[in-house]
């Protein structure tokens, strides 16, 4: 007897408790999609224990925002903003598709990228329009004092650099990262060497009339985008292709160009939100979503009737 391929989501939380519910929209159009390529599907509660077990399970396993766990596991994502989705085969965001793709904006229709852009800003970045002030915002993450791999320098030689241009800076905290008390400490340094620098502030209601963005890789400057904001980037990403990238540039040329740096960010949205991300309210989702599972690996068909 032939038994259909079983899929294993591991997800956590009111995302468990909505994909069970079927009010999970992207889970519904995933769980219709694989069903009908001929899989069945299981919901799961990810966790330490479940991750060890998956390898030693038979069938497949989808994780969100987890590293998989052996060859036969994907991770998925938001692509930013709801309802774009990315299913990739790792968890690094600077290694996804999308990152590796070469972007061409004359491929992109400007009036369709502009209604497009239009309605994804009013919708989740509603308020005045924004302007281009002269502070640099610089929205830091974690581990600050300290260079990873995927970074040109740690996050407080990155802020040293953009302070020292002499430029009105505002260094914001993540609101969910940890700070200890040499983060701090070194962060305090830099405001008395730099009178230019203020730690602290709202990034939401900075990033409407800041300058540009200068981060490692944070969201924030992809709604910087979203605001026609130019953005430095000190890490790798996946939305890096019109960012000014300080691994390429350095950090001097990369800041300087920044003031007039102008890309089309509506086509470029559009380019990496419609083109390429899985759009869960759009009729090509399954189909979409079924070849990023090709792309990773999986041996599934397409569904009927794309």
């Amino acid at each position: 007897m032939t038994h259909a391929p079983v899929l294993r989501v591991y997800l956590e939380g009111s995302m468990l408790e909505t994909a069970r519910a079927g009010s999970f929209n992207f889970m519904n159009v995933l769980r219709q999609a694989v069903e009908g390529a001929g899989w069945r599907i299981e919901w799961h509660q990810t966790g330490a224990m479940a991750r060890m077990a998956a390898p030693l399970r038979d069938g497949y396993a989808l994780f969100h925002m987890e590293a998989p766990t052996h060859d036969r596991a994907l991770t998925f994502r938001r692509a930013y903003h709801y309802p774009f989705w990315q299913i990739e085969p790792v968890q690094q965001r600077w290694r996804f598709a999308v990152a590796q793709s070469r972007y061409d904006p004359g491929t992109v229709d400007s009036q369709a990228a502009h209604t497009f852009t239009q309605r994804l800003r009013d919708r989740v970045l509603p308020g005045p329009p924004p302007r281009r002030g002269d502070t640099v915002l610089v929205p830091l993450q974690g581990h600050i004092r300290r260079c990873r791999s995927f970074q040109t320098m740690s996050p407080i030689e990155m802020l040293e650099a953009v302070a020292a241009t002499g430029r009105p800076t505002i260094a914001t905290l993540h609101p969910r990262e940890s700070y200890d008390d040499a983060d701090h400490a070194a962060l305090a340094r830099l405001a008395t060497l730099y009178p230019n620098l203020r730690i602290g502030g709202d990034t939401a209601r900075l990033i409407r009339d800041c300058a540009f963005v200068a981060t490692q890789n944070s969201a924030v400057a992809f709604d910087g985008y979203l605001l026609g904001k130019p953005v430095v980037l000190f890490g790798q990403i996946d939305f890096h292709h019109i960012g000014l990238n300080v691994a390429d540039l350095g950090a001097r040329e990369a800041l300087a160009q920044a003031e007039s740096h102008a890309p089309d960010f509506d086509r470029y949205l559009f380019w990496f939100l419609q083109q390429n991300a899985i759009n869960a309210t759009r009729p090509d989702a399954g189909a979409r979503i079924l070849a990023a599972m090709r792309r990773g690996g999986w041996p599934i068909g397409t569904a009927p009737g794309t």
